[in-house]
């Protein structure tokens, strides 16, 4: 979508109308954004001169569609295209468009560092990054981002959103439970264990949900009849919602978990997930594709399931983890919303689909290996900015997808930059709740232990595991907080990153702006940034230091710090 509002005159445009984003002109929102208080709703403490950096940088950099792409595109490609890039490019020829340019290096480190890790990348990081020449450095950072700890922990932090690890209502899995079974997941991926191996550890299970971590997986289920369970497996290993299948095929699948009990210990909280005793009658049904079965009363169902479900021609099983990985790094499902596979939703690219599946399979369900080629993809490198035949939401994968950044890593981001910690709430009255401060958000545990932030920035609740329970969606609330919070001002004012630059910047005006852009937007100005900074720092009456507060506050209010683009 493109703004058709003028940036350096902005109107009063309610918030909640406000065009989504596209990615040129990030900063047009704001504009609109700082001026809004309509009838004295809502009362702003901004600063006049700040708004007025805000539209200067505005108008710089929307006064030609060039220059609004120079910081971010290049003209020649540095990446090969891969296997994805095969069946992506024919796709859109077919339609009349094609990929976007290469973004820029600058763009590239902090998008892959967001998408890999979940993390920033520090001044240091994206510098070196920027002089490194040699040829193949974009797949030398991926390689590298790929064994770091925060990809464990970010990473962690997905597949605990769709596995429901939280301790309290609704799914009640309490505080021990959840450390027990954050762990299991986080060493899972730790230790890069085969997806099948993954999957069929959960399905098979049976124990103490203390000692046998994977048997929280049948505890994380709002309902404990065989049909609730079967609906959760259909939704996390299948992609399908179980609601939409005929009554007759819901009855079947929910035949593999009819042997599924639980029962209470001594240990306070303790529960042990078994298989009942007493079901000692074969047990006749069909799978999810018809085929027939009948399982002797001495078998496990459960095994007899995740056998048929994890053969390697087995799609469903394939298909589904390849897709969400998909949706989590480039935005959007090849099938959308991951979690809806069904006939009448068909994929965007039947053969990209096709060719991920047989990728995973031929080595072994490794996932980071589709994160790899995922990454290392022309695809996922190019530009977000749409062309005019490329701004059709129908045709998929044309460029990058714009979109707000996770409510954990911009508040971690925020605390980077503000050397500050967050204070978490819980409803937990457990006294082994207690949160240390150096905390990353990435790697909290608990889906119950959260903070007004994240709840305002759309963190999902944990209670279904469905993908539209992460909201990233830009609201009025998280506009004025972040335009209008003292906490924010608190955090650049006394940043020790930003402090040292604020300091200096009567020294040498044109090193500091480049130095606070680099904290801030993981990128060097523009020549035109730079010029329309400098003007404002002269601004008579205007302190530099105060001019290179305004500076970091307008930049952390861009829609170039706040989404990933």
């Amino acid at each position: 979508m493109h703004y058709t509002h003028n940036p350096c005159q902005p109107s009063r445009t309610p918030l909640s109308t406000l065009p989504s984003p596209s990615f040129v002109n990030f900063a047009k929102p704001i504009a609109a954004l700082a001026v809004y208080n309509s009838g004295g709703e809502v009362e702003m403490r901004l600063k006049w001169l700040s708004l007025v950096i805000i539209l200067v940088l505005s108008c710089a950099i929307a006064s030609a569609d060039t220059s609004a792409r120079q910081p971010f595109e290049q003209v020649n490609w540095s990446t090969p295209p891969n296997v994805i890039d095969a069946q992506v490019i024919p796709a859109l020829a077919k339609q009349g468009a094609k990929l976007r340019s290469s973004c820029s290096d600058g763009v590239f480190v902090r998008r892959v560092y967001l998408d890999a890790i979940g993390t920033m990348p520090t001044p240091a990081e994206v510098d070196a990054f920027l002089k490194d020449q040699s040829p193949n450095k974009r797949a030398k950072l991926i390689d590298n981002l790929l064994s770091r700890d925060e990809f464990v922990d970010y990473w962690t932090m997905k597949w605990c959103d769709l596995l429901r690890v939280k301790s309290e209502f609704p799914v009640n899995l309490w505080p021990d439970a959840v450390q027990a079974y954050h762990r299991w997941i986080h060493d899972a991926i730790r230790d890069n264990r085969p997806y099948n191996q993954f999957a069929r550890e959960m399905l098979t299970s049976s124990g103490s949900n203390f000692r046998v971590p994977p048997v929280n997986f049948y505890r994380a289920v709002q309902g404990r009849d065989p049909s609730s369970i079967a609906k959760v497996v259909a939704l996390t290993f299948m992609g399908t919602r179980f609601d939409r299948w005929p009554k007759a095929r819901q009855d079947a699948m929910s035949v593999f978990f009819s042997k599924v009990a639980y029962k209470k210990t001594d240990e306070w909280k303790e529960e042990i997930v078994y298989l009942n005793p007493e079901a000692r009658k074969p047990l006749k049904t069909t799978f999810p594709d018809g085929t027939a079965v009948t399982i002797p009363y001495d078998a496990d169902p459960r095994q007899v399931f995740a056998d048929w479900l994890l053969a390697p021609n087995n799609k469903w099983f394939s298909r589904n983890i390849v897709n969400r990985i998909w949706a989590w790094t480039m935005g959007h499902g090849i099938i959308h919303e991951p979690d809806d596979i069904r006939p009448d939703n068909p994929p965007a690219s039947p053969e990209l689909l096709v060719c991920l599946e047989k990728e995973l399979v031929k080595s072994n369900y490794d996932l980071k290996h589709i994160y790899r080629l995922i990454l290392n993809s022309r695809t996922y490198q190019q530009s977000s900015i749409p062309n005019n035949d490329t701004a059709n939401a129908k045709i998929q994968f044309a460029h990058y997808t714009v979109r707000q950044i996770d409510a954990e890593v911009l508040i971690d981001a925020l605390d980077w930059i503000g050397g500050t910690t967050e204070n978490y709430s819980s409803p937990i009255p457990e006294p082994y709740t207690f949160i240390p401060k150096d905390q990353r958000t990435i790697a909290l545990a608990d889906g119950s232990i959260t903070s007004s932030f994240l709840t305002t920035f759309g963190r999902p609740s944990r209670d279904t595991g469905l993908w539209s329970e992460r909201n990233n969606q830009p609201n009025d609330t998280q506009r004025l907080y972040m335009l209008n919070s003292s906490d924010i001002q608190r955090r650049i004012e006394r940043s020790p990153r930003l402090r040292p630059i604020f300091s200096s910047v009567w020294r040498n005006q044109s090193a500091a702006i480049g130095k606070i852009y680099l904290v801030m937007l993981s990128r060097y100005p523009t020549p035109d940034e730079t010029s329309a900074a400098e003007k404002y720092f002269r601004t008579k009456g205007l302190q530099p230091r105060q001019a290179a507060i305004d500076l970091a506050w307008s930049l952390v209010n861009s829609k170039e710090f706040l989404y990933r683009h």
